[in-house]
């Protein structure tokens, strides 16, 4: 099974790779696949690659969701 997740970029290293940031927990990913992000965009991660820009909105509907599955909430 496979899953991506929402993180939002909060630095730009070069053109190729940037930080992001998921709840506190930072990590270095490849921006090889995806054009034009910008410092506080959301990205689709797999495996170390954002591999498509989020809506801002839908991202925080999906990590909402996320947190609460992990909570024990309903979906």
């Amino acid at each position: 099974m496979c899953l991506a997740i929402p993180v939002r970029v909060v630095e730009l290293r070069d053109e190729a790779t940037a930080i992001v940031d998921l709840d506190g927990i930072r990590k270095e990913i490849s921006l090889a696949l995806v054009d034009g992000v910008e410092v506080g965009d959301y990205v689709i991660l797999h495996v170390g690659y954002a591999l498509a820009r989020l809506d801002p909105g839908e991202a925080e509907r999906t990590l909402a969701l996320f947190a609460g599955v992990v909570a024990g909430e309903p979906a």
